[in-house]
């Protein structure tokens, strides 16, 4: 069998003592493997383990929470995991008595929201799971043989109850799903860098203040012992060779395991018990501050230490308590972007996806829902991005996607004539990816798209009320804008699980926003004086959400009806806005001489919106009621 190789490793819980070996080992001995590490900082970890990592080029370090559904999905697509080493859980026996829920949260709840990110995002070829041998429960005091994998599970106290629930859920995944997990249950382990809390480091620390060390019960107890650097060299083995299987209070006796399939691997302990308690103390006796005031971990019955200084000695890598992010000198922080989620107290049933949270449209979306009490999110995930998009369907689970993403051009239209790879991407490459994923999943997609694919012709002239209908073929091709706007609504005339809606110089009564088309064409100098349909969103943008509950589908002419001149919007601009504001006409000759690209203008049939909505008033009544009115008394003295 050919030794696995993995390019993109996490590792959970590294700051703690286990993982740390083991990811300064694999950086240290693999260059070419670039390992994540993820830990929240809880107790007892300490960043300063990880100190010999800190300069290697093949090394991040992310804090968060293995809880956090968003983060880890955020963390597997981004980093293109391949690998993860599964070591973070809430630790020691004693502690669990009097947090049980805690180390259920973490154990398993935060295993489990692993197993999933990597269900989901279906690129894992390596889990490794790391427990421990408490979960085999009592070893009988004469057995010569130890607990093999096989072994019944009898877990005798919380924490360990919580790593076998977790590694049933971890072979579920393996068994139900194909996940390629492999679960190691390891002795007790000392070294160098323990949290003083252990058996090992308690002893050291009280032998060095010259105090009796406290023990369970009479003394008798039996433990099974290996050295920190032989277990990070087993983990390195499994690492590359591991196969998977398809198939207290207070304190036990004795744990004995059987590790002769891991022997058959090539692995043999390295380290004598003399030797590695030599190696041990000589160490803590050369760090006497690494982990700070100690005192706690020297009670006889000690709880949930939060150490005081561990966090704060992390300070000189850039640690921030309040952040999600860690900066460690050289390396490019991560940042983790996070969703607000709005309970629906009126639709329960709906969940909006919604694309485009910096664009005007798309904000103006979840101001609507918020509104109307109708839960949603933002998307994440970039639409040119296939994995991000199916990770953002699993995590949110949407009744229904609306995508106002898409490439406009700042400060217009203009920009996508010299940003046409930009533009592609985007418009077409994303827009088709979205509505792929979203028929994947059984989905309805509402696609805000663009009117601006026409221009008058003969068949449909310049004052004669008769418009473009939802079935005529784009005609206008003068920007690089529209020209991907036409190409991709041909194609999305394919999935009958897309609802495409054409807007056109969309106005609100929001007259402060620069993307409004009647902010624009007040700040010109001069302004053509065509008549064109128009969106106006106050009152368009709610019918666009009715239309995702009564799902709507195939094209609309997202428009009032009727037609308004540029000339028609400043007089009323003038008459309730602004009575000294004057402005000048010039032609289409004279406006393509300092364009770009030309502009699309034309009527659009609005017919077929109107049938379905009879309330919907005419571009201009709808002006005057939604922008004009509403701001009439805001600016006139």
């Amino acid at each position: 069998m050919a030794a696995y190789a993995p390019k993109n490793i996490l590792i959970t819980g590294a700051a703690g003592f286990i993982a740390s070996h083991v990811a300064n080992r694999l950086i240290r001995n693999y260059p070419d493997y670039k390992i994540i590490v993820l830990d929240k900082l809880d107790y007892c970890s300490n960043l300063k383990n990880l100190n010999a990592s800190r300069s290697s080029p093949n090394f991040k370090f992310i804090k968060g929470d293995i809880a956090s559904a968003d983060l880890v999905n955020f963390i597997l697509i981004t980093e293109s995991i391949d690998t993860i080493m599964h070591f973070a859980a809430q630790t020691h026996v004693d502690n669990s008595f009097g947090n049980s829920f805690e180390f259920t949260k973490n154990n398993i709840y935060g295993t489990h929201v692993l197993l999933e990110a990597c269900k989901v995002t279906g690129q894992i070829k390596r889990f490794i799971h790391v427990s421990t041998d408490e979960v085999y429960g009592e070893t009988d005091e004469d057995a010569v043989v130890g607990n093999h994998e096989a072994s019944q599970l009898l877990p005798t106290n919380p924490y360990s109850a919580t790593k076998a629930g977790a590694e049933m859920l971890v072979m579920a995944y393996g068994r139900s799903y194909g996940l390629p997990v492999i679960t190691t249950r390891g002795n007790n382990v000392y070294g160098p860098n323990q949290f003083p809390e252990k058996l090992i480091p308690k002893f050291i620390l009280l032998a060095m203040r010259g105090k009796p060390l406290p023990i369970h019960g009479d003394g008798s107890n039996v433990r099974s012992y290996l050295y920190c650097e032989d277990v990070a060299e087993a983990f390195e083995i499994i690492l590359h060779k591991g196969e998977f299987v398809e198939n207290r209070p207070f304190n036990d006796q004795r744990y004995f395991l059987n590790h002769q399939k891991l022997k058959n691997l090539g692995w043999s302990e390295r380290t004598t018990w003399e030797e590695g308690l030599k190696k041990t103390m000589e160490w803590y006796v050369s760090h006497p501050d690494w982990w700070g005031d100690v005192s706690g971990a020297l009670l006889p019955h000690p709880r949930m230490l939060m150490m005081p200084g561990i966090e704060r000695n992390a300070s000189d890598v850039g640690v921030s308590a309040s952040s999600s992010v860690v900066n460690i000198p050289g390396h490019k922080g991560m940042v983790v972007p996070v969703l607000k989620s709005n309970p629906s107290t009126q639709n329960p049933s709906l969940k909006f996806l919604i694309y485009g949270r910096t664009g005007w449209i798309g904000g103006l979306l979840g101001k609507i829902c918020e509104k109307q009490g109708i839960a949603f999110e933002y998307g994440r995930g970039r639409l040119e991005e296939r994995s991000q998009l199916l990770a953002d369907i699993q995590n949110i689970k949407p009744t229904h996607v609306l995508n106002a993403a898409g490439v406009t051009g700042r400060p217009n239209v203009d920009w996508c004539e010299s940003h046409k790879p930009e533009t592609i991407r985007t418009n077409v490459v994303g827009t088709l990816n979205l509505a792929d994923v979203c028929r994947e999943h059984g989905l309805l997609m509402m696609n805000f798209a663009t009117g601006c694919i026409f221009e008058y012709d003969a068949a449909h002239p310049i004052g004669s009320g008769i418009g473009f209908k939802e079935e005529d073929k784009p005609n206008f091709t003068g920007s690089f804008y529209s020209k991907t706007k036409a190409m991709v609504e041909e194609l999305l005339k394919e999935y009958d699980n897309v609802c495409t809606l054409r807007v056109r110089m969309p106005i609100s009564s929001d007259l402060s926003n620069p993307r409004n088309f009647i902010t624009k064409i007040t700040r010109y100098d001069k302004v053509v004086n065509v008549p064109n349909s128009m969106t106006i969103l106050d009152e368009l943008l709610p019918i666009s959400i009715e239309m995702a509950k009564r799902n709507c589908r195939g094209i609309w002419n997202f428009t009032n009806p009727g037609v308004v001149s540029h000339n028609e919007i400043l007089e009323m601009y003038k008459n309730y806005i602004d009575p000294n504001f004057h402005w000048s006409n010039f032609t289409l000759q004279e406006q393509a001489k300092v364009i770009v690209a030309p502009h699309s203008n034309n009527e659009m049939d609005a017919s077929k919106l109107k049938e379905e909505f009879p309330e919907l008033l005419s571009v201009k009544d709808s002006l005057i009621k939604y922008v004009f009115e509403p701001n009439k008394k805001n600016f006139i003295a």
